[in-house]
C-alpha cells in the first residue's frame, strides 16, 4: 500500500466532493494507463497509487476512517480497523474490473482508450453493424418558420423478411460458434511480473459473430439484409438553419446477419425565398415606395410568412428606413423566442420622365423643403434649440 497522501496523489483537496475525486482519477488514470506507457515502470506504479487513492476516498465510510486516522486506519494496521482493499497484491486485471465505470467501457475490448463508434456499438454474438447513411432536406423559410414533418424516401439495407435477419436458410442452419461458444470473442491471459493481463479479439472461426451459418438464406445469400425503398418521418423542429442534422438512431442500413442497424443523418438545407432574406430568426424584405407615397405616406400591403399583412408608411419616411413588424419572423431553436420581420424603405427613382413628367419635377426644384442643403440647416438649428433648453 502507497505511504504517499491520497489526496496529494489525486491532486485534490479534502473538501473534494465526489465528483471531483472521480474526474480527477480518470485523468491520473487515462495518463498513466499500461496501455499508453508499455514497459514503464513509474506509470505503472503511479496508475496503482491513483487506483488505491480513488478506492478508499470514494467510499464514504474508509475516505472518513482515512481521515481521522491516516493509512492505518484503512490498511488494518491499527484501530482494529479491517477489511482494506490489498492494492500491493492486486493485479492489474481486478483494477481495471473495479474500475472500469469510470470510462463508459469495457477496458479490456478497448472502449475506453480507442475503436470506433462501430465497435463500441457491436454486442458480442451479433453480426457486424451497419452503416450510417446521410440525406439533404431542403426547407422553405416558411418550413422553417413553424417547424414541419417530412416524409423520406430512403433507398437502403433493410432486414430480411424471409430469415428473420439472421442470414440462414432455417432456424436449423446455424449453430454457435464452438470456438468462442457464442460469445464472438477470445481472450488470451498473460501473466507477467506486474500482474495478469487479459488481450481481447474477435473471434477469427466466426468473425466476432458467435454463430455460423451452414446453409445461407436464398433470399439475401446469406447477408441477413437485401435493398429495399422504405418511407421514414421525421419531425423537424422550427428555426433550423443550413448545416444543422437531426440524428435518427437505428434508421440507417441494417447489419450484416443481426448487426445493429446504423444510423440515418438527415442535414438541413434551406431553399432560396421569394420575398425574404434571413438573418438568425429574422427576416428583411425591401419595399419599393414611390417618391409621392415616401413624401406623403401610404398603406400598403406587404408578404409574411403567413400570408399578407397590411403597414403604414409615415409622411416624410426616409429611404433605408427600417419598419419592424414584432414576432412576425421565425420561431427559435429549442424555444428562444421568435423573431421579427424587418422592412426595408427603398425608394423607387424613374429614369424615363414624359415632357409633363419633367415639367412638374422642375418646378419643385427651386421649392424649399425640396432642397437637402435647407434640410441640413433645419436640422442644426433644430438641434442648437434643443441644447439652449437642456443646457
Amino acid at each position: 500500500m502507497s505511504k504517499r497522501d491520497y489526496y496529494d496523489i489525486l491532486g485534490v483537496d479534502k473538501n473534494a466532493s465526489e465528483a471531483e475525486l472521480k474526474k480527477a482519477y480518470r485523468k491520473l488514470a487515462m495518463k498513466y494507463h499500461p496501455d499508453r506507457n508499455k514497459g514503464d515502470a513509474n506509470a505503472e506504479k503511479m496508475f496503482k497509487e491513483a487506483s488505491e487513492a480513488y478506492d478508499v476516498l470514494r467510499d464514504s465510510q474508509k475516505r472518513q476512517r482515512y481521515d481521522q486516522f491516516g493509512h492505518a486506519g484503512v490498511n488494518g494496521g491499527g484501530g482494529g480497523f479491517g477489511g482494506a482493499s490489498d492494492f500491493g497484491n492486486a493485479d492489474f486485471e481486478d483494477i481495471f474490473s473495479r474500475f472500469s465505470d469510470i470510462f463508459g467501457g469495457d477496458i479490456f475490448g478497448g472502449d475506453a482508450f480507442g475503436g470506433g463508434r462501430s465497435q463500441s456499438r457491436r454486442r458480442r454474438g451479433t453480426g457486424r453493424p451497419g452503416s450510417d447513411m446521410k440525406l439533404k432536406v431542403s426547407l422553405t423559410l416558411e418550413e422553417i418558420a413553424e417547424g414541419t414533418e417530412k416524409t423520406l424516401k430512403v433507398k437502403k439495407q433493410i432486414k430480411c423478411d424471409e430469415c428473420s435477419g439472421t442470414g440462414a436458410e432455417t432456424e436449423s442452419d446455424y449453430e454457435t460458434c464452438g470456438t468462442c461458444n457464442g460469445v464472438g470473442e477470445v481472450r488470451q491471459v498473460s501473466r507477467t511480473m506486474f500482474g495478469q493481463f487479459v488481450n481481447v479479439q474477435p473471434c477469427p472461426t466466426c468473425a466476432g459473430e458467435g454463430r455460423i451459418i451452414r446453409n445461407k438464406c436464398s433470399s439475401c445469400g446469406g447477408e441477413g439484409r437485401k435493398k429495399s425503398d422504405e418511407k421514414i418521418k421525421v419531425n423537424i423542429p422550427s428555426g433550423v438553419a443550413k448545416g444543422n442534422y437531426i440524428t435518427l438512431r437505428r434508421q440507417g442500413n441494417a447489419g450484416i446477419r443481426g448487426g445493429e442497424p446504423g444510423d440515418l443523418i438527415v442535414l438541413i438545407e434551406e431553399e432560396k425565398h421569394e420575398h425574404f432574406e434571413r438573418d438568425g430568426n429574422d427576416i428583411y424584405y425591401d419595399l419599393h415606395l414611390s417618391i409621392p407615397d415616401a413624401i406623403l405616406g401610404t398603406e400598403v400591403k406587404v408578404p409574411t410568412l403567413k400570408g399578407k399583412a397590411k403597414v403604414k408608411v409615415e409622411p416624410g419616411t426616409q429611404p433605408g428606413k427600417l419598419l419592424r413588424m414584432k414576432e412576425r419572423g421565425i420561431k427559435g431553436l429549442n424555444n428562444t423566442g421568435t423573431g421579427d420581420q424587418f422592412i426595408r424603405v427603398n425608394i423607387y427613382i424613374p429614369r424615363d420622365l414624359t415632357p409633363e413628367e419633367r415639367y412638374h419635377v422642375e418646378a419643385l426644384k427651386g421649392e424649399k423643403h425640396f432642397d437637402p442643403s435647407d434640410a441640413e440647416e433645419r436640422e442644426k438649428s433644430f438641434f442648437a434649440k434643443i441644447k439652449d433648453v437642456f443646457g
